[in-house]
């Protein structure tokens, strides 16, 4: 079982919780009040925004290759809402990034590139390939929970049909009206 063959919401999930329980990585004091970025207009609502970050940095550094902080921010940053003016893409903040890079290299889960850049090393190769063996148990699971409610009802059809069309039922004869009386007054 490979990293790519398990949903990534998944796999992200269980490096998160596992990183946070064997306390591989441990949260900076300041991750409670800090944004991610310029872009962002608020701090992070999930308090275990940074452990899901740091997850999300080590499958980047597999994925990309050796990667370094720029090019994470550039992946991690977002449009900002500037007012009138039109957006604009900023990039996000280098200080979480570069921490988690860090640690993840202090604990021997990436390794700083020959070129520049960081990659992963086998143990952290190998430590994924194990959880993404966890993650594939939980989606299975979640996709069982799913399928029940996938099922509908004549209703459900009934209301999904008059959605796709965009009007409620009676409506069509109520927009006829209108357009003859428009009609009839030119």
């Amino acid at each position: 079982m490979g990293v790519f063959d398990v949903p990534t919401q998944f796999l992200l999930e269980a490096v998160a919780k596992d990183l946070k329980e064997k306390k591989t990585v441990h949260e900076p004091a300041f991750a409670p009040f800090v944004k991610t970025g310029a872009q962002a207009e608020r701090a992070p609502q999930d308090p275990d925004w940074y452990y899901m970050r740091c997850a999300s940095v080590m499958y980047r550094v597999l994925k990309d290759g050796p990667v370094g902080t720029e090019s994470l921010r550039s992946y991690y940053g977002g449009r900002k809402n500037r007012g009138a003016k039109p957006h604009k893409h900023y990039k996000a903040g280098g200080k979480i990034i570069r921490l988690a890079l860090q640690q993840l290299e202090k604990s021997g889960l990436l390794k700083k590139g020959e070129k520049g850049g960081r990659t992963i090393t086998p143990a952290g190769q190998k430590y994924l390939n194990a959880m993404s063996k966890i993650a594939l148990e939980t989606s299975k699971t979640y996709v069982k929970k799913k399928r029940v409610f996938k099922k509908g009802s004549k209703t459900d059809s009934d209301v999904n049909t008059a959605l796709k069309r965009g009007k409620k039922e009676g409506e069509d004869k109520k927009d006829d009206k209108k357009n003859k009386k428009e009609e009839g007054g030119k």
